[in-house]
């Protein structure tokens, strides 16, 4: 028998690209064709910055779209950065994309989240529309609160943190409610006295809901709540119970309810096709990383382990064992990356998966390398490279800068790389017999460089660099700066 959840569902991940910041996705159809969808925004402390992503969904019966709020490793509110209000943008276009692409309107969308994500959901609701919102312990006073609480996500809202940017956070939520003329919206706002920011960031505002005609207060008035996270959490079957009751179109109050509404037939080629447009796996365009180190079916001593490879287009590499999360090495402006963990590996076969990012947050595909980690106990000494000689140009000679051309030796076998102040410039492997040459390809700057060289043998093991100082002069009597390309470093 299969100890897989019955009720679990497939997710979809996603990139929306298309507006100023891309936004990560993830998306679940409804089951039997509801016709209705849940967008959730994260909550403080969500494990990846994913909301409510952790199976405790799976029984709602609805399309339900996650949004991730990270931006450069910090929240946002789904709002701005650096008061650049366009990330709000960003957002409202994929909710638009994703319910346009269901053949829904915002009359069959409920806005969920609790802490700032019931902030968003408040905001998004409000402002654009949506029907249902439900909201457990906002914070109303955003500018405040980030000052506060959050000082990554206020550099990262406002740039410099000043007393009149947080005025303007602080007024945002409450304009909304102020004026936005959706007065009719399902909205189910919950808070305890228990939670220490009710008294500052939520019953001062309740007033700003009188003439709302469907407003519904959830007041937790209990002694086993102990602080904010845990106002939510005592109130989950409420929320629980309310998000189904509006996905089958039933909200509490006393009227005509109507029911149902599933189209287990329907057509879903439309959200299908967006699903692929926008899909984080971009597997056409975006190759798959590249290892060269160590190769493939090695056996290294577990202590004297280092990865490196190419993976062009990408800012990096994200590499797992097992489900298990162990780095993200940067990739250099050559596309080349390397990473050495600070561990040592337990003897036997190893199964890494990897997989490369680009700056607009889109994925390769999956790479695996299979290496055996050798007991460190076991491991020989490794001698390093020898450092390399280079032979040409002499040092302070000085050269024409057009087919400038490194030549030198070393020990056979190994990867000779070039570096200008840090930066890889490019890589050349030595011959049977320990030479090698290196021939740029591009026209050089007039003036002094100082380029350096190192060995790199078949383990990841690197020498000592060598460097050479030479000067390049214009070639031919042509000024260097009238036609030639720029050098690449």
């Amino acid at each position: 028998m299969s100890d897989a959840d019955p009720n679990a569902r497939r997710v979809f991940s996603g990139v929306e690209a298309s507006g100023p910041h891309p936004l990560e996705y993830r998306f679940a159809h409804a089951k039997n064709g509801n016709r209705h969808l849940v967008v959730v925004f994260a909550n403080l402390n969500a494990p990846g910055e994913w909301g409510w992503a952790n199976g405790v969904l799976d029984r709602t019966r609805a399309n339900i779209l996650w949004i991730r709020d990270q931006f450069d490793g910090q929240n946002s509110y789904y709002l701005c950065r650096e008061m650049d209000f366009t990330l709000e943008q960003s957002v409202i276009n994929l909710i638009s994309r994703v319910m346009n692409a269901l053949g829904l309107t915002p009359d069959e969308c409920t806005m969920f989240g609790s802490s700032k994500g019931g902030t968003a959901a408040l905001h998004f609701g409000l402002k654009y529309g949506f029907r249902n919102i439900v909201a457990s312990v906002p914070q109303f006073r955003i500018g405040s609160f980030v000052s506060e609480s959050m000082p990554g996500a206020a550099r990262l809202m406002m740039g410099e943190v000043t007393e009149e940017k947080v005025r303007v956070l602080d007024s945002v939520l409450p304009e909304v409610v102020r004026t936005s003329p959706n007065r009719d919206a399902n909205i189910y706002l919950i808070s305890s006295p228990q939670d220490e920011q009710y008294t500052r960031h939520v019953e001062p505002f309740l007033g700003l809901f009188r003439d709302y005609t469907n407003f519904n207060f959830v007041y937790n008035d209990s002694p086993l709540i102990a602080g904010h996270g845990k106002v939510t959490l005592r109130n989950l079957p409420t929320m629980m119970g309310l998000l189904n009751l509006l996905v089958d179109g039933i909200t509490p109050r006393i009227g005509v309810i109507s029911n149902g509404g599933e189209q287990p037939e329907r057509d879903t080629s439309a959200i299908d096709a967006y699903l692929k447009a926008t899909s984080q796996v971009q597997a056409e365009a975006f190759p798959r990383p590249a290892v060269t180190l160590p190769a493939q079916h090695a056996e290294v001593p577990g202590n004297q382990l280092r990865f490196a490879g190419s993976a062009p287009g990408a800012v990096r590499v994200s590499m797992w064992e097992n489900g298990k999360y162990l780095g993200s090495p940067p990739v250099q402006a050559d596309g080349s990356w390397s990473w050495e963990p600070e561990k040592t590996w337990s003897p036997g076969r190893h199964v890494i998966r990897l997989f490369a990012v680009n700056a607009q947050k889109f994925h390769s595909e999956r790479t695996e390398i299979v290496f055996t980690a050798l007991e460190p106990a076991h491991a020989p000494v490794h001698r390093r490279p020898a450092t390399p000689v280079i032979t040409a140009p002499f040092p302070q000679q000085q050269v024409r800068s057009q087919g400038i051309i490194l030549t030198g030796y070393g020990d056979g076998g190994t990867r000779i790389v070039f570096r200008r102040e840090g930066a890889v410039l490019g890589t050349t492997t030595t011959g049977p017999d320990g030479t090698w040459f290196w021939e740029p390809g591009w026209t050089w700057p007039e003036g002094q460089h100082t380029v350096e060289c190192s060995a790199v043998d078949g383990t990841g093991a690197e020498s000592p660099a060598a460097a050479i100082v030479f000067t390049a002069t214009g070639a031919l009597g042509v000024p260097v700066n009238s036609s030639y390309a720029e050098p690449r470093y």
